[in-house]
């Protein structure tokens, strides 16, 4: 795709739409129990076999798994600006590069392959040289489901990409999403983070990246299986000591 001055970049990328409207109430939609449910792992199982992921970089041995949306996340895209770094949310960089340490890292948007990339590239995120990306997810790695209350909606099942790695699993992946509803088939490693909207009035202010970091720190040094742990009280998280450990994070 021929890509024009910086500002036509960041209004073309501006148009890419948003992961998933915002017209569901999904407050309690990670307790609705269809992770188990026949019909959708076989959705999953269909996109294991049939989703082509083009590698970035390859796996490290003995790393978690950190899943991260871009939307919201990771970047406001809804709002005008004349560079890029003036919608990225503060402390990326330095969120990836903290993250890089303990976990491999892929990003997983809702939108369309052509809008990762050009994100990524107007974020600086793939030619960043303090970390780096494992691979890139897009919509076509979905799968649809349906709940009694609000009806059919698309989601992003962590087992495709458990399907394809034998080292990464439910025990060692975290997600990171502004909709919890993305959790639907993996409702105990989602973390719902808060979005990053009016980056013009909140970026002063706006420091999640930074205290998430924290968290996954805390995370990769004290946790062996994190279902164990419920994320959506992450700020409140407080690691056991491990005896045999010597590194001991305590608040």
């Amino acid at each position: 795709m021929m890509m024009g001055s910086l500002e036509e970049d960041i209004a073309e990328v501006s148009k890419a739409p948003d992961d998933v409207p915002d017209v569901v109430n999904d407050l309690e939609l990670d307790e609705i129990a269809i992770e188990n449910q026949q019909i959708y792992l076989s959705k999953v199982e269909k996109r294991i076999k049939e989703y082509e992921i083009k590698m970035l970089n390859e796996p490290r041995s003995n790393k978690k798994l950190l899943v991260l949306d871009i939307d919201y996340t990771l970047f406001d895209h809804n709002s005008p600006a004349e560079t890029g770094a003036e919608l990225m949310r503060p402390y990326l960089h330095e969120f990836l590069t903290s993250a890089y340490e303990d976990y491999d890292i892929v990003i997983w948007s809702g939108t369309g392959m052509k809008w990762i990339e050009e994100k990524m590239k107007l974020l600086g995120v793939s030619t960043n040289t303090n970390y780096k990306i494992l691979f890139y997810l897009d919509s076509l790695a979905m799968i649809s489901v349906h709940t009694p209350k609000d009806g059919i909606m698309d989601v992003k099942p962590l087992g495709v990409i458990w399907g394809k790695f034998e080292q990464y699993n439910s025990k060692n992946t975290l997600m990171i999403d502004d909709i919890r509803r993305n959790f639907l088939m993996n409702p105990k490693n989602g973390l719902r983070i808060r979005r990053f909207k009016q980056a013009h009035l909140n970026r002063a202010t706006d420091n999640e990246l930074l205290r998430l970091s924290k968290y996954l720190k805390d995370l990769a040094l004290n946790c062996d299986d994190f279902t164990t742990v419920n994320h959506r009280h992450w700020e409140k998280y407080r690691p056991k000591k491990r005896s045999s450990s010597r590194n001991k994070l305590m608040y």
